[in-house]
């Protein structure tokens, strides 16, 4: 198991210990099954033992970690029965945030999506688009005026993320794609166009697991 992330001495230490390790596991570096020991994270990311327990609690929650009692942590597999209920509560509701966001959003936060899409497309690793990914729908999230549902969403999206990164890496057309679904939300924002971005949301949402149910 091993951690490429680079120290950011703009981060606490608890978000350098929790962003390289959801980096590791978008990037495959560590996958479903591994176990993660405190001691043995701390002693890799030079940091006391206490961030890490907290990054830890912090990617449990996210969905990609399952605690367990001996102070560490298990990196979760793909249950699809859970990928399922996660897809459908999706469905419901980020068509709601657009409706919400896009009376609310203003030019310079359509500006910043338009500048992580674009980044987005040169990114080169998985692990890094991913981030941007996180950064691009947390502005629309942000904008819904809702903090209970932007939360709420966040939490599914977090949750969802490692198995688009899966899909990404099973289909080669996919991340080209979702970069023009981005493309489009953007244009369909800057347009006040509710019902294109809520058609396009849904696209964005429904294709990775398009592909899944194709394959099978």
């Amino acid at each position: 198991m091993e951690f490429t992330g680079q120290t950011d001495f703009r981060q606490t230490a608890q978000a350098y210990v929790r962003n390289t390790i959801r980096s590791a596991i978008f990037a495959g570096e560590i996958t479903a099954g591994d176990r993660l020991v405190q001691a043995d994270i701390a002693r890799r990311l030079k940091v006391s033992t206490t961030p890490v327990r907290e990054a830890l609690r912090e990617l449990a929650t996210e969905g990609l970690l399952r605690l367990d009692a001996h102070h560490g942590a298990v990196v979760r597999d793909l249950d699809p029965i859970v990928l399922g209920e996660i897809h459908e509560l999706r469905q419901l509701l980020e068509p709601e945030v657009m409706r919400r966001a896009l009376p609310r959003i203003t030019s310079d936060e359509l500006d910043k999506a338009a500048a992580l899409q674009q980044h987005m497309s040169q990114e080169e690793t998985m692990a890094g688009w991913a981030e941007l990914n996180r950064a691009f729908h947390r502005i629309f999230l942000d904008a819904c005026g809702s903090k209970v549902l932007a939360e709420t969403v966040a939490n599914l999206q977090d949750r969802y993320a490692a198995y688009v990164v899966s899909s990404m890496r099973d289909d080669p057309l996919r991340r080209a794609n979702s970069n023009k679904e981005h493309e489009a939300i953007v244009e369909a924002a800057r347009n006040r166009d509710v019902a294109a971005a809520t058609q396009m949301i849904l696209v964005h949402i429904m294709a990775p697991l398009a592909r899944s149910r194709g394959t099978q």
